[in-house]
């Protein structure tokens, strides 16, 4: 039987269970990455610095009733932290993402390098069988030497034969 439609408006949500947002991760992490690489500016930290320096004069040099975090700043402390508490998860999230990439690419690395070395050992395979192919082959000055030493013996086999063709004449 096929499940029940979930966004079914005629038929009764079940009790008890909490549907959360849904949301996608990925676009999630993309937002968390901007976020990190953003704070790791040194336009974030002029930034923060300002606004703290001008919460700090507000809070001290302005009349007392305008301002809106006395002297021992716990305003400015719940802040802070609380920008803590939010930065140092979405850091950490950009920076396993981070390391998930940089793993793919180790993979990818590591699998061209075998690649490579496989084709390095298949070229090395075959000039070594071309070395041992071209030691049966004759080489030009091979060839030359031997066709030297032909001319010689033809040379001396005409000349055995005008000695015994003479010879052959004179008796």
């Amino acid at each position: 039987m096929s499940e029940p439609r979930r966004d079914r408006l005629d038929q009764p949500v079940e009790p008890g269970r909490v549907r959360l947002p849904r949301f996608d991760p990925e676009a999630f992490g993309r937002w968390s990455e901007s976020i990190a690489r953003y704070m790791g500016t040194a336009k974030f930290i002029v930034y923060m610095t300002v606004v703290i320096g001008l919460w700090f004069a507000w809070n001290t040099m302005a009349p007392k009733n305008l301002r809106f975090d006395p002297y021992t700043f716990t305003f400015l402390t719940l802040v802070l932290s609380l920008q803590a508490s939010y930065a140092a998860p979405l850091i950490l999230l950009a920076q396993n993402r981070q390391a998930d990439r940089d793993r793919l690419a180790m993979e990818e690395d590591r699998r061209r390098a075998a690649m490579q070395k496989a084709d390095t050992e298949y070229l090395a395979r075959e000039i070594a069988a071309l070395r041992i192919a071209l030691g049966e082959v004759a080489t030009r000055d091979f060839v030359r030497s031997e066709l030297a030493r032909l001319a010689d013996e033809l040379d001396e086999a005409a000349a055995r034969r005008a000695k015994l063709d003479r010879r052959d004449q004179d008796v």
